[in-house]
Parts: C-alpha cells; sequence; structure tokens
C-alpha cells in the first residue's frame, strides 16, 4: 500500500469501530466495494474511501462526533467552514495534511468520504425523475467549486468559468447545496423501494433498489472487516458492467487531484 492508502486504513479502522459501537449502519461505495469484492483491499491505483449511510444513520454519526471527545479525528459537515466546498461530509486524521485542488484548494487531513443515502422513489421512473430534480443543483454546484483542470473535457472547464460569473451573493453554491439537502430529506430511505447516493459520481447509476443494500455483510478490505451492500455483485454490476474485468493499463489511474499529502503533519499547524 502506498502511505496515503495505509493511513486511510486506519481511519477506517477507527470509523468501523465507532459505527459499529454506536449501532449506526453504513456501507462501502463505489471504487472502495470493487476494491473490497476484486482485491480484497484498495484497487491497486486507489487513492480514497468512500461509504453510505442511510440519511438517520448520518444524521446520527454528525451529531455523536460532534459530542466525541477524539482530537484526532473529526467530521466536517457542509456549510460548516467557507472552504469546505463539499455536499457530502468528512472524516478527518487531524494528525495528517492533505490539500485537494478545488477552487478554493481545501487543506485538511487524509479523509474518508462520507455519503447520506436517500429514498429516491417507488418505481425507477419515479426515483430517476426525482433524481433529475436534485443533479440539475449538483451540476451547478460543481460550476462553483471545483477547480479548472486541462485534463478535465473543455466544454467542463468553459461551464465552470460561466458559473464563477455568476456572484456568490446573486446565486451562490451554498443556496443550490440548500435546495439540494431539501430535496434529498423528501422521500425516506427505509421507506422507499428505490434508493441512492444522490452526490455520487455515478448519478443515475447510484439509483437502485433498496433490496441491493439490504442488511450490510462484512467483506475483506486489508486486513479489515468492512460492511458493504447485502448483494455486492448486483451492486457492482449496476454500477460497473462487468466488474471483475481490469480497465486498460491507461486507465489504471487516481481521478482525485491531490496537490500534497503528509502523514506526519497536521493540518492545523
Amino acid at each position: 500500500m502506498t502511505e496515503l492508502q495505509s493511513k486511510l486504513v486506519e481511519i477506517m479502522s477507527y470509523f468501523h469501530d465507532f459505527c459499529c459501537k454506536n449501532n449506526i449502519r453504513y456501507y462501502v461505495l463505489g471504487g472502495t466495494c470493487l476494491g473490497a469484492v476484486r482485491h480484497q483491499g484498495f484497487i491497486p491505483w486507489d487513492d480514497d474511501v468512500d461509504v453510505g449511510l442511510p440519511r438517520a444513520d448520518y444524521d446520527k454519526l454528525i451529531d455523536l462526533m460532534k459530542a466525541s471527545n477524539t482530537s484526532k479525528y473529526v467530521l466536517e459537515t457542509p456549510l460548516e467552514n467557507k472552504d469546505f466546498v463539499y455536499s457530502f461530509s468528512k472524516f478527518y486524521d487531524t494528525e495528517t495534511t492533505l490539500t485537494e485542488n478545488t477552487r478554493y484548494k481545501t487543506r485538511r487531513g487524509a479523509y474518508i468520504d462520507i455519503f447520506p443515502l436517500d429514498g429516491a422513489g417507488n418505481t425507477k421512473e419515479e426515483a430517476l425523475k426525482h433524481f433529475k430534480k436534485i443533479e440539475r443543483y449538483n451540476n451547478y454546484i460543481s460550476t462553483k467549486t471545483c477547480a479548472i483542470n486541462p485534463k478535465r473535457a473543455l466544454y467542463k472547464n468553459a461551464a465552470i468559468v460561466l458559473g464563477r460569473c455568476i456572484p456568490e451573493f446573486v446565486c451562490g453554491w451554498r443556496w443550490a447545496y440548500k435546495k439540494v439537502d431539501a430535496l434529498c430529506r423528501e422521500k425516506c430511505f427505509d421507506d422507499a423501494v428505490y434508493i441512492g447516493n444522490m452526490y455520487g459520481a455515478w448519478r443515475e447509476r447510484e439509483i437502485m433498489e433498496r433490496s441491493v443494500f439490504g442488511e450490510p455483510v462484512l467483506y475483506d478490505f486489508e486486513g479489515l472487516k468492512l460492511y458493504g451492500p447485502h448483494d455486492a455483485d448486483k451492486y457492482l454490476t449496476l454500477m460497473y458492467g462487468n466488474y471483475m474485468q481490469l480497465p486498460p493499463k491507461e486507465k489504471q489511474v487516481t481521478h482525485h487531484d491531490f496537490l500534497n499529502f503528509d502523514a506526519n503533519k497536521s493540518y492545523k499547524e
């Protein structure tokens, strides 16, 4: 493992124990779930961890972490700080430093992404219609918070430039986030037939039947046991298709834009 991956394993070990102790449901998502099933750990070129919590458990985690007396690990939530430009939460190791290339060059510690999982509807059509309303706001938020990146498609960089032309006091990303949050909370995870990670990078692919997640199941991950979807095969097939086939060499690269990482220095210093 890389130095960053090793640090992420430490964070996940604490996070898993905290959730088990406090009866909080969680599932590893996306590439983390794929890594657990295909590699029993990280995808070799991956450098992050994604987890999803049903909305009620997500809110419970936030409340408990605020009341926690640990100083090594903290949970940061949307709108908490001016330079925190994410619509989901992040769980940090405060004894490290990691800087992401966002519009504001967000500087924190090594982290895991914490996504809420929300109800979407009782039919696939209803769920996708609900998601489309949310997606419009999510796309707008991206134009206001992302950094211009030469590796990104030209039209996406152009959208970012245009988005920045709209003053924050007129129509800022925080206003859009509040709209998204309200829409996401309209439907309960445990009551809906279809649910999803409304903030996920794979967009409508992340809308699926709640039964796919079901009761969390333990999977091997770099010597740990972490919870993931009950039907991981169906989850990964819906997300990636033939997920056991490795991508071509030229696509075996990280999709994150990190400016620096220091495992031995706190970002608070």
